[in-house]
């Protein structure tokens, strides 16, 4: 038997404590065990988002929150910055659009970031009422200096939204201290849920925005979610299932420490970085994250290689998108990934890559990784 194993940046792998829980009999959402289980959610989440402020909870995925975000808190008089350095930012300038705002759009080279110096002259002009930008674009495996960026924008009138969908729970991220004014995040990726919930954190500087804007959106208008969790609860049905999910791996997350799990993923992801170096493998990013990397493929080998890891080794990974696809494999760090998955994997890769032809020394790649993954603590 082959052990099926995720290392997609999402949907990542589910532990067993949490399918149990989820696999329970639902309970009815309008009740005092509902109220007290989503009070538990919020307190855990909090503690995550490094914030004081309540997280509001969205039956969707990230892009659900984002797009309430977009919705809800970019003032209309104003331009909206938005970076686009892959699938992701793109994504959020098209819904800017589809809402009639004034999109500056920030386009990047796949596998570079936006950085603070270029926020800071767009909003020297105050022409600006938001800033939007990936902490850890998923499709290019890169990571911006979100810090730097929230030093830069907490000075001025503007908002920072952050979409931290593959960053929350892995890289850094001070929300409070920083000043990031929304975070937004999702069930699938460092959560080890299945996907169907979004996170999202508001600062009080972002809630004072939100008030005075009409928002054209129902199940999206952040004010009803503001105004339900007040009590302990959501303005629509909420998806109970993954709910209850949330409440064991937001416990399990929190039992560890959230700074330690930073470390713990920072060493999994160098760990990875170092073999595919050792086996003459380019990284494609110049600003890697540490939630997913991702690797040019050797000359003569396509995107077959998936194929063979998920067939012959059970190891799924994702492949690249628009001009990276063919090109490219990315690999997940996020949630429930353990140094032997990593070791596992890279000696998969290892093989698979020498089935298919390509000049790689069996154990070369494994050897670098071990010596990474002493630090594991």
């Amino acid at each position: 038997m082959i052990k099926n194993r995720l290392f997609t940046p999402g949907p990542t792998d589910v532990p067993p404590e949490v399918l149990n829980e989820m696999a329970k009999p639902v309970f009815h959402h309008r009740t005092a065990q509902f109220r007290d289980m989503f009070a538990a959610v919020n307190d855990g989440l909090k503690k995550i988002y490094k914030t004081s402020n309540d997280v509001l909870t969205i039956a969707g995925s990230g892009t659900a929150g984002m797009e309430a975000a977009i919705a809800c808190a970019v003032p209309r008089d104003k331009k909206v910055l938005i970076s686009n350095g892959g699938k992701f930012g793109e994504r959020w300038v098209k819904v800017a659009k589809v809402y009639g705002l004034d999109v500056d759009e920030v386009t990047l080279e796949w596998g570079t970031a936006l950085t603070a110096d270029v926020v800071k002259e767009k909003l020297a002009t105050g022409q600006y009422g938001a800033v939007i930008t990936v902490y850890s674009e998923t499709s290019t495996a890169t990571a911006c200096d979100m810090q730097a960026i929230a030093e830069v924008v907490r000075d001025t009138d503007a908002l920072l939204i952050v979409d931290a969908i593959t960053a929350l729970g892995v890289l850094p991220l001070e929300t409070d201290a920083w000043g990031v004014d929304i975070v937004a995040s999702g069930s699938q990726k460092a959560f080890m849920l299945p996907p169907g919930l979004a996170m999202l954190s508001v600062s009080e500087k972002a809630w004072k925005v939100i008030d005075t804007i009409e928002a054209p959106c129902f199940f999206l208008n952040l004010k009803a979610y503001r105004k339900s969790i007040a009590a302990n609860d959501t303005p629509y049905t909420p998806a109970v299932t993954l709910l209850r999910g949330l409440k064991v791996s937001v416990d399990m997350i929190n039992a560890i420490g959230i700074e330690k799990v930073w470390s713990r993923t920072a060493i999994l992801a160098k760990a990875l970085r170092t073999a595919a170096e050792a086996l003459g493998l380019k990284v494609c990013s110049q600003t890697p994250s540490d939630s997913v990397t991702a690797i040019y493929l050797p000359e003569g080998i396509g995107d077959d290689i998936r194929k063979n890891l998920r067939t012959k080794y059970g190891c799924s990974v994702a492949g690249g998108q628009d001009g990276w696809k063919g090109k490219v494999i990315r690999v997940n760090h996020m949630g429930y990934v353990d140094p032997l998955d990593t070791i596992g994997l890279i000696a998969a890769i290892e093989y698979t890559l020498a089935d298919m032809g390509a000049d790689v020394q069996i154990g070369k790649g494994t050897a670098a990784a071990v010596e990474v993954l002493k630090d594991w603590a």
